[in-house]
């Protein structure tokens, strides 16, 4: 399996329903097949503040301030156990659901998106690629009671109409937002096209590569040489 140098962070967001998770799966399973060391990854997380989320999310919400700090311990968690150490190992980690999430979704419970953001950003690796999936809540709730069969109060219509526009709001450089409407495979297409730019992007500006590894990372980006790592076959086709 292949690594790139300082690793690349691709954080997928949105509102529930938009079909965030379904293309952080797709995107790994396509990086994993072109050879290159994959983690996926969640949050809230399954560590125990992850757990208390999602308990409060079926069987009560938990204050604002409460909640709040339980997202910023798990982030916290999340950063120095997984991410970080992924990172440095060169590996490319996929998130579904970041600190984005928690500035639309706590913001929209009432504090200060700007200040949600500086204090996420004092704990957490900035993505270097952030995909904003976007979806009318009205259709996000009616996808949302296909799957699940019940809403919770994390999706209530006019949380997800604040939530989304807190998303909208967000400016960042390294953002790109897709319409959760369209076909799946064309999202999936768009995403790793953006990943490869902003990768060979990264890998162009990393201090310190030769020339010879920046070139050899670049290429294992769009899983060129993979078929090098293969054992040969021979004339009849087998190995």
């Amino acid at each position: 399996m292949s690594t790139i140098p300082g690793g690349f962070l691709l954080a997928i967001e949105g509102i529930d329903g938009t079909g965030k998770s379904t293309q952080a799966r797709a995107v790994a399973s396509a990086l994993e097949a072109r050879g290159l060391e994959v983690v996926l990854t969640r949050e809230p997380t399954d560590g125990p503040w992850g757990q208390k989320l999602r308990a409060s999310a079926a069987q009560g919400r938990l204050s604002p301030e409460d909640e709040l700090r339980a997202f910023l311990e798990d982030r916290r968690q999340h950063v120095c156990e997984l991410i970080r150490p992924s990172l440095e190992a060169g590996r490319v980690v996929i998130t579904d659901r970041y600190y984005f999430s928690t500035v639309a979704y706590q913001g929209a419970r009432g504090f200060d998106p700007e200040d949600l953001l500086r204090q996420n950003e004092a704990i957490a690796v900035e993505p270097h690629l952030l995909v904003v999936m976007d979806l009318d809540p009205q259709v996000s709730l009616a996808r949302i009671g296909h799957r699940d069969g019940a809403g919770n109060a994390f999706e209530t219509l006019t949380q997800l109409r604040r939530s989304r526009e807190i998303f909208l709001a967000i400016r960042k450089p390294y953002l790109m937002r897709l319409d959760g409407q369209r076909p799946r495979d064309e999202l999936e297409a768009e995403i790793l096209f953006a990943f490869g730019r902003a990768a060979l992007d990264r890998l162009a500006k990393q201090p310190g590569l030769s020339a010879l590894a920046r070139l050899t990372a670049s290429l294992a980006v769009f899983g060129a040489g993979a078929a090098e790592r293969q054992p040969p076959l021979s004339a009849n086709g087998s190995v």
